[in-house]
């Protein structure tokens, strides 16, 4: 008989009951501070039913931030206040990893300490705006990396990764995807680095590789997943060769014995492909569990799993408006629609209201 999402899976050591990923959405409500509040552990919690959640992308630094409201995970009040939404999410028998993220050229000085620049590989504008408190504003050029500044960065994720665990959760994710920093080190239409950080897919690989092996030696291999976006040109992306590329990565990415690789297939809010991509050659190349993420409905994320595609499943939009679409996809019930005025900001409505099935 063939698997679907509702069999159960092990990801590393983190066992999920189904294959329902909930995958990482920003929503931008965290407190004062960057500090998740109890509407942040409510809403974790009404979705716990989900195989696995994958937290909101979560700054590990002051310097990773790039829009407003974000929960953070380098202060002990922000641990406390994520230590809740663990705490809610296991009391009723779900898992969860935190996503960890640095935003790189993403961001504003209005948003980082004592106005900074934004940092990244190369000193490189990228076309479009930065939501910031004042509203969107124009990126700004970012200051690019010094070598002697990198090993700090990895420091920066590993304090990360010991503050998650500290805060409760089954394990991280390391956000290297969507335009991010990680993924401004991977993409050759970002990095023009002449140094051991540029140029070769191995130099350009080098950091994400660094940061990984720092935050496996941490929490253990086997807890600690990693996310991919080959084509997606969110955040002025692009790369001249991203097949080639990124099928490098994910062979590289074997030897650490991986939890999981979360996949993008394709471009998100959007913003289509940037180049044609074969995912079956990418996910033969690793050779642990892989997370296939964007526009599945029930029907594809069975046939994914069937296939041997994926092992897992995520689903984004449908769990902003569906607290239980493990439910409606297991009884084939209709969706709630999504309001998408409420997905960045704001308080209950659009959050933590969304209604339940009711069970006749």
């Amino acid at each position: 008989m063939a698997l679907d999402l509702f069999n159960s899976v092990k990801l590393g050591t983190i066992q999920l009951a189904n294959r329902i990923v909930m995958a990482p959405l920003t929503r931008n409500r965290a407190g004062e501070g960057g500090v998740p509040q109890e509407i942040n552990a409510k809403y974790y919690a009404q979705r716990a039913s989900a195989g696995l959640i994958i937290s909101e992308a979560t700054p590990i630094s002051a310097m990773a931030h790039g829009y407003p409201a974000l929960p953070g995970i380098y202060t002990e009040a922000q641990i406390a206040g994520w230590k809740k939404v663990t705490d809610a999410v296991h009391a009723q028998d779900g898992k969860i990893v935190m996503q960890l993220w640095h935003v790189g050229r993403i961001s504003h000085p209005s948003l980082l300490p004592n106005n900074a620049l934004p940092i990244a590989p190369s000193a490189l504008k990228p076309a479009g705006q930065a939501f910031t408190y004042q509203g969107l504003v124009d990126f700004v050029t970012p200051r690019a990396l010094e070598i002697g500044e990198l090993p700090g960065i990895v420091a920066d994720y590993v304090h990360a990764t010991k503050n998650a665990l500290a805060a409760g959760f089954d394990g991280v994710e390391v956000h290297a995807a969507n335009g991010y920093l990680l993924d401004q080190f991977l993409r050759d239409g970002s990095n023009k680095r002449t140094d051991q950080y540029g140029g070769t897919f191995e130099n350009r690989a080098r950091l994400l590789l660094e940061v990984v092996q720092a935050v496996a030696a941490v929490a253990g291999a086997d807890k600690v997943g990693v996310r991919l976006s080959p084509v997606n040109p969110f955040n002025d992306m692009k790369d001249s060769r991203p097949q080639a590329l990124f099928n490098f990565v994910a062979e590289a990415l074997n030897p650490f014995n991986l939890a999981y690789l979360h996949v993008v297939e394709g471009g998100i809010h959007g913003a289509g492909i940037a180049a044609p991509f074969d995912f079956d050659d990418l996910r033969g190349r690793f050779k642990g569990a892989y997370i296939a993420n964007l526009a599945y409905d029930k029907a594809r994320g069975n046939a994914a799993i069937a296939s041997g595609h994926a092992d897992a499943v995520a689903y984004g939009v449908p769990f902003i408006a569906n607290p239980d679409l493990v439910a409606r996809f297991k009884v084939d019930a209709p969706l709630n629609q999504a309001d998408s005025a409420s997905f960045y900001g704001g308080g209950e409505k659009g959050y933590t209201d969304y209604p339940f099935l009711q069970v006749k």
